[in-house]
């Protein structure tokens, strides 16, 4: 697979890479512990050397199984995990948030060992701490990386200002933002602006809609009580209908192309800068080889253009998050 490096990082790694949380948290239908590390190594094996995980995954499962399969390979890939949550030990589940300068290294020490590894390639904060001064956790992530247990530092779905503010103290090297074809703030949030001046990779999480950009739900689709999905309200029945527009436009370009849903909507986000690199998820390893194939499709000017006037057309429907968890991004 072609190779792409985040920014001025030189941080490189594969042009997709691989989201792992859904192997095992948020969605129903988690895959055993042997098939989840069995579908990593095929990443692996078929060219993706970039695999994302974070404590909260499980919590803490997650990053077992990624260090687990990928301890064979560790020196060929690139492993981003995240820190920012305080998780109750008695019930396993977040209980608040937590950038204190202590809890990360706290946190660094506890995934270095899930992951069987001696350092962390890329280490994001999940979510801004509003109780804990920026600078300050950008200075405890570099005194990280001065001992050598961290390479690179990122945050997730912060504001362009929280940006500018860590990136004074320690080169950002990556933001890991939701971004794909119905879910367009960074262009508008100063967020995309931000790494071009700084020279900071871009790393969009669901890049395929959690799924509705595949093509594969409709407005029929019967969610789990169990998938975090049917908490969300662009998953609304009503919500689905009406930005099905957006996956028929998808489906048309992909005809034309040779390709899926997926695929063009994988294609978009790297044509959009070259030093954007999606991190699709799934639990199928057609699936996977599928995303993988994205990498090899190329839009021309006129594709863009045309997705572009099409996707202007369609209003998309549904607020991404509830209130309750909206409020944690854009800080």
């Amino acid at each position: 697979m072609k190779k792409r490096t985040l920014g001025k990082s030189g941080l490189e790694v594969s042009a997709i890479g691989f989201g792992c949380m859904g192997l095992n948290f948020a969605y129903a239908h988690a895959l055993g512990r042997e098939d989840a590390i069995n579908l990593i190594r095929a990443a692996h094996d078929r060219g993706v050397t970039f695999f994302d995980t974070a404590e909260i995954y499980g919590p803490f499962t997650n990053e077992e199984l990624v260090g687990e399969a990928l301890a064979p390979v560790r020196d060929k890939v690139v492993i981003a995990t995240k820190f920012g949550f305080d998780i109750d030990p008695a019930t396993g589940k977040q209980s608040g948030m937590n950038s204190r300068p202590a809890h990360i290294r706290e946190v660094a020490e506890a995934s270095l060992k899930r992951l069987k590894t001696d350092r962390i390639d890329l280490f994001y904060q999940h979510r801004v701490d509003p109780d804990v001064p920026i600078e300050d956790v950008a200075g405890a992530v570099k005194d990280l990386v001065e001992q050598g247990k961290v390479k690179h530092f990122g945050l997730s779905e912060p504001g362009a200002q929280t940006v500018r503010r860590a990136h004074a103290v320690q080169p950002v090297a990556a933001l890991q933002n939701e971004y794909s074809l119905w879910t367009r703030g960074p262009e508008t949030n100063g967020i995309l602006r931000a790494c071009e001046e700084l020279g900071i990779g871009f790393v969009p999480y669901s890049p395929l809609g959690k799924g509705f950009l595949t093509g594969a739900m409709n407005q029929n689709a019967k969610l789990p009580d169990n998938d975090f999905r049917s908490l969300l309200p662009r998953f609304t029945p009503e919500a689905m209908k009406a930005n099905q527009s957006l996956v028929d436009l998808l489906k048309q370009i992909g005809e034309r192309k040779k390709a899926t849903p997926a695929q063009i909507a994988l294609a978009w986000l790297l044509a959009q800068k070259p030093w954007i690199v999606p991190i699709p998820g799934t639990r199928k390893l057609a699936r996977l080889e599928e995303n993988i194939a994205a990498a090899a499709i190329a839009l021309t000017d006129d594709d863009l253009r045309e997705i572009e006037r099409a996707a202007a057309a369609i209003t998309v429907q549904g607020e991404r998050y509830p209130d309750e968890l909206e409020q944690l991004t854009g800080r």
